[in-house]
């Protein structure tokens, strides 16, 4: 761990976050080399944290050995310049391992996802996150998203029951139910947008002091994210507004056909401008051809916005 708890909150709480994908090669093994290119990739563009084995990293695909090598690579590639956060969860001995791994790896966090189990009640949630919290010394942001979805009162209990809660990210896109937290819990925490697609609630999230997202589309038209993050900080609505209608809504309507598509497009996306990354894992599946070529016209548009 190179971050402070206080710099890990600013990087979460000013700049545009990124998820990259993670590497798999033509046997569907991890590929670190091709992976440890990646990230290097990445940070040379203008972003403050990377999020490795995520939601659009396919965590729910990874085994422990992979997740462990994975973070490793990241924290090697990445070298100090910017936060490396994990991933962490499905249930709270599996959350403890994985939390464990990275802590090992020398992350600088980790992203808690929901558990398995598709019906949760309130205290039990809070329990699931408190347990998995209480086991590492990393900082510690909480997905709020499908069957994990706390409540404001819940999450003020969690982040005074945490010293190393640092944030939440959203995943429902629930703007009443994340504008309710954050007045609830203030500025204990840092919130981060993270529906998929993150830009199409952008202007929404910025709205209640929700000031920045994790960009899945960052891993394949780069140069267009970080336009659009910046533009939206700077309340230029014109930018904002040609981007989200030229690009955002299209990809969204594409991704939208079929289930898991807001992870499968973005490794169509990579492997378009010739950075692929394999093939996603089942129970994904990678679009059609029809779909690939709508996708590379999209990549097309974005290299002129």
């Amino acid at each position: 761990m190179k971050f402070s708890k206080d710099e890990v909150k600013q990087a979460l709480g000013d700049g545009l976050l990124s998820f990259p994908i993670t590497d798999f090669d033509q046997e569907g093994r991890f590929d670190a080399e091709s992976y440890r290119r990646r990230l290097e990739w990445f940070i040379s563009h203008d972003i403050s944290a990377v999020f490795v084995a995520g939601g659009t990293g396919e965590f729910f695909n990874l085994s422990l050995d992979e997740f462990r090598a994975i973070v490793r690579v990241a924290v090697e590639a990445v070298d100090g310049k910017l936060p490396v956060i994990a991933s962490a969860g499905l249930s709270v001995e599996s959350g403890k391992a994985f939390a464990e791994a990275a802590e090992e790896a020398g992350a600088d966090g980790i992203l808690l996802m929901p558990p398995y189990l598709t019906e949760c009640p309130q205290d039990g949630l809070v329990d699931y996150a408190r347990q998995i919290c209480d086991a590492t010394r990393l900082n510690v942001i909480y997905y709020n998203r499908g069957n994990g979805i706390l409540e404001a009162e819940s999450v003020k209990a969690l982040a005074e029951a945490c010293p190393n809660l640092v944030g939440l990210k959203d995943g429902k896109g629930d703007i009443q139910a994340l504008n309710k937290i954050v007045k609830t819990v203030g500025d204990r925490l840092v919130y981060v947008g993270g529906v998929p697609t993150a830009e199409i609630f952008a202007e929404a999230y910025l709205s209640i002091g929700v000031n920045t997202y994790s960009s899945a589309v960052f891993n394949f038209v780069p140069d267009m994210a970080v336009t659009f993050y910046k533009e939206l900080r700077k309340g230029n609505r014109e930018v904002v507004k040609q981007i989200t209608n030229d690009f955002f809504i299209p990809f969204v309507d594409l991704r939208d056909r079929k289930k898991g598509y807001a992870v499968s497009l973005i490794k169509a996306g990579a492997e378009i401008i010739g950075r692929p990354a394999g093939s996603v894992r089942a129970p994904l599946a990678m679009p059609t051809s029809e779909e690939r070529q709508q996708l590379e016209t999209l990549v097309g548009v974005a290299g002129k916005l």
